[in-house]
């Protein structure tokens, strides 16, 4: 078994001025060779730093991944890092200055003076040939261990992951093919701590493995398997699931890449129920999210900028109902105004009036999310009990 760390390299990564993308591409790419990544470090342009960061991967796992740094400026220091690391000078390497040059003289260009540097790698080091860009990458191994260092540019370092780096490791440390698959099952109704008292005993499993993930008004629970194969990963896993799905049945309402409005979508859909909304303060967000997945004529809706006390949105919710010739009718405001928003959903249907009005004691930038997730919720309960 492998274990890799990834080490990000750029203060502007910590200063929030970019996103780092690269590592979730890295990850998938091990994820699918079954190297286990057990941490992700980001460090900033700081000599010293990455110097002691790469030294502490090294000593924690067996491949160590850095992006970031290659470039031709004083503050891309990843070279010597790397050469600092295992006590080694950087060489020149003409070969590779002639790959930069060669690169430039492609697109009429010509390099400074200081695009030289990227010609200087580690000196236990094997270059890495960069066809997509000018910065060469390079890689060190040492005993069991393996450092690679790759360029931040993400379609550089996509280039090099395909193209060389996957099939390199599958090589060094004999991965035959396993993979880990990983496998999502969405639920809604019950918070995390909830979800947790029901399928605790399971998230101490070592393979497949459970874990939970909170968001505004629902929780995934990522299983994952790791196997030769995707289709023994997923047999693995399946006990796993249907003990879950059993445990948790009507909270889940969907799998994978199934969203809550696509799964509330289908619902209406199936019973051909047409819904008319009214939102405030929501920017439209329920009618636009199950307009991408119901046909024209079964959806209306409307925004307002008013906020009704209960009987004037019972009478509204009625008049709505007769005059959009509804099934159902959704009301959902949201009001900032105060430290804590207000939150009030409404359903009518079948005669019968279901109402939430509370505060939301979350982060107020997810109130949205959580009345939205709350509201389709509401929907996807009517319907499941008729």
């Amino acid at each position: 078994m492998a274990i890799c760390e990834i080490v990000t390299i750029g203060t502007e990564l910590l200063l929030g001025e970019i996103q780092d993308t690269n590592s979730r591409f890295i990850a998938r790419s091990l994820r699918d060779i079954g190297v286990d990544l057990y941490r992700l470090t980001t460090v900033g342009d700081n000599l010293n730093r990455i110097t002691a960061t790469l030294q502490e991967a090294l000593m924690r796992a067996d491949i160590v991944i850095t992006t970031g740094g290659l470039g031709p400026t004083v503050d891309d220091p990843t070279r010597q890092a790397v050469a600092n690391v295992f006590n080694v000078k950087l060489i020149y390497k003409e070969e590779l200055w002639e790959q930069i040059l060669e690169r430039f003289s492609r697109y009429n260009r010509t390099p400074t003076e200081n695009n030289k540097r990227q010609a200087y790698i580690p000196a236990n080091s094997i270059a890495i040939s960069n066809p997509v860009g000018t910065a060469p990458a390079f890689y060190v191994e040492l005993g069991g261990k393996t450092l690679i260092s790759l360029p931040g540019v993400p379609r550089e370092m996509e280039y090099l992951m395909n193209h060389f780096v996957v099939e390199y490791l599958k090589h060094r440390y004999d991965l035959r093919d396993e993979i880990i698959l990983p496998w999502v099952i969405h639920t809604i109704s019950k918070g995390e701590s909830s979800i947790d008292e029901i399928i605790g005993e399971m998230e101490t499993l070592s393979n497949p493995t459970v874990g939970l993930l909170a968001h505004p008004g629902q929780t995934d629970i990522r299983v994952t398997a790791k196997a030769p194969s995707a289709a023994e990963a997923e047999e693995m896993m399946q006990p796993v699931l249907q003990e879950i799905r059993e445990k948790l049945k009507d909270y889940i309402y969907g799998e994978n890449e199934t969203t809550l409005e696509q799964a509330v979508a289908d619902l209406l859909n199936q019973s051909q129920t047409r819904v008319s909304i009214i939102e405030s303060g929501t920017n439209s967000e329920v009618f636009e999210k199950l307009k991408r997945h119901m046909p024209d004529g079964q959806l209306s809706g409307d925004n307002v900028d008013l906020v009704f006390s209960g009987e004037t949105l019972n009478l509204l919710m009625h008049e709505y109902q007769e005059q959009k010739n509804a099934d159902m009718v959704l009301a959902i405001i949201v009001s900032s105004k105060d430290a804590d928003p207000h939150v009030q959903i409404a359903l009518l249907h079948n005669g019968q009036l279901s109402d939430v009005n509370r505060l939301y004691g979350g982060p107020s930038g997810d109130a949205v999310t959580w009345a939205v997730n709350y509201a389709l919720d509401m929907i996807r309960w009517k319907l499941i009990e008729n």
